[in-house]
């Protein structure tokens, strides 16, 4: 070795873009359906509303199986004409509720920091609506957050999507965008469902966790490692 070379600092250690999942990864169980009770239970006349559910459910399972559209149609009865206003104090309320209730996996927020802690690019992807999930990522530190986008008609919630449902082949798309958004940054993905493999697969490293028997067969059969976060 020379003067020269030993004069030359250590290489830069790597950085990442590191990718987490939201419902059954950062947090215990699926959050879109305890907003939207908690919310009819802060507005018990919206229940009023929710006559078109049954049609809704029976339209999804027996012809389109359309996750987005049951998805928006049931933020509409429930939330549908909701002044911006109203939803973001309660959405406050909400994202602070899942941590004082203590709502989110320790591992996973240990997974976390160690990321941060690393220098590395912090990213939240959820299917979860706009209508709480950019919070929940400002709260946790993340440096940006995807998720499935609602319209509105001026201060008003309208509930119909702007965006696709961002699950299944729409977080593939979305792992696409972000290498535009960190050329040359290696991506690590870390999700929970068997739905959450189809953009793991294509991301550099992966870790399934907290997934059910089916969902950790199939990342058996991707070559994409499990675990259990408590």
């Amino acid at each position: 070795m020379t003067a020269v070379e030993s004069a030359q600092p250590p290489a830069a250690p790597q950085r990442w873009a590191a990718v987490f999942d939201l419902d059954g990864t950062l947090t215990w169980r699926d959050t879109l359906l305890p907003f939207l009770t908690s919310f009819l239970r802060r507005h018990p006349w919206r229940m009023l509303r929710l006559w078109r559910l049954p049609f809704a459910l029976l339209s999804f399972l027996m012809r389109n199986r359309d996750r987005g559209l049951l998805k928006s149609q049931v933020i509409r009865m429930v939330m549908g004409g909701a002044t911006r206003n109203v939803i973001d104090a309660y959405a406050a309320w909400f994202v602070d509720a899942l941590k004082r209730r203590h709502r989110l996996r320790l591992a996973a927020l240990a997974m976390l920091e160690a990321h941060r802690a690393a220098g590395d690019h912090l990213v939240l992807l959820s299917a979860s609506p706009d209508l709480y999930v950019p919070r929940i990522g400002s709260a946790l530190g993340f440096e940006r957050t995807l998720c499935t986008e609602l319209e509105w008609q001026g201060e008003r919630l309208v509930g119909t999507l702007k965006t696709a449902n961002r699950r299944g082949i729409e977080k593939l798309h979305c792992l696409a965008w972000l290498r535009t958004q960190y050329p040359g940054v290696p991506i690590v993905a870390y999700g929970n469902s068997a739905s959450d493999l189809e953009h793991m697969r294509c991301a550099d490293r992966a870790l399934l966790v907290n997934g059910n028997a089916a969902a950790r067969a199939a990342a058996a059969r991707s070559g994409i490692p499990t675990s259990n976060w408590t």
